[in-house]
């Protein structure tokens, strides 16, 4: 058993798909779940609301070494598996199945070109001081290196927690950011992001910390 293929599949997906399609580099994610048994990527766009649109999941079997979609049947009441050989069939099926969903309805998704008071999200910029109540932002420009990694999920409550690593284009510090998504009892999305930035110098006094010290450290399934 090995997730060698789905780690080179997962590295390159993104910036296939971006180079291929103006539409989704524009509003399409992707998050990684390689927790389950059968690894998993989702791919979705985010609606003005800040909820997630499912859009393809691809999965992993690693028994097997292989990707595939299921789809379900309805007269048959069957659900079926279609096995995607290459990376130029996982690429093809994405893609097809963005642009049906975008068909269905474009109305509800926001691209994001430039900043706006009232857009909770914003991809491709990052905002210092986000506990200041006015719009004075500090904007830093951020190439992202890696999609949104999940790292932890708790269906019971409604939490998502991903990670994702990037670059600052004007100095050259290193990103990473983690966003917390909390489903309420009344339905709503509550979303933070937290970042943060560190050099070069930095980085493997950061690595070797928390390497030396993983034992310390709680699940957060842990009960206290």
């Amino acid at each position: 058993m090995t997730l060698d293929w789905f780690d080179r599949v997962s590295a390159e997906l993104q910036d296939n798909l971006e180079s291929i399609c103006e539409k989704y580099d524009q509003i399409g994610h992707m998050s990684i779940d390689k927790g389950a048994k059968h690894p998993r990527i989702e791919f979705f766009v985010e609606t003005e609301e800040l909820d997630r649109e499912y859009f393809c999941t691809l999965f992993f079997d690693p028994f097997n070494n292989e990707f595939y979609i299921e789809s379900y049947d309805l007269d048959l009441d069957l659900t079926s598996r279609t096995i995607l050989e290459d990376i130029e069939d996982i690429i093809d099926v994405v893609h097809e199945s963005f642009h049906d969903f975008m068909n269905d309805d474009e109305d509800d998704y926001v691209v994001v070109d430039e900043y706006d008071s009232d857009d909770v999200h914003e991809e491709d910029k990052y905002y210092l001081d986000d506990e200041e109540e006015d719009d004075d932002y500090e904007t830093l420009d951020v190439e992202w290196e890696t999609p949104e990694v999940t790292a932890y999920i708790d269906d019971e409550e409604a939490l998502e927690i991903t990670y994702k690593f990037g670059v600052i284009q004007e100095t050259g510090d290193g990103i990473l950011q983690r966003i917390n998504r909390v489903r309420t009892e009344d339905d709503d999305l509550i979303k933070d992001e937290f970042n943060f930035i560190f050099s070069k110098d930095e980085a493997s006094t950061i690595i070797a910390m928390i390497a030396s010290h993983m034992d310390s450290i709680k699940s957060l399934d842990t009960d206290y």
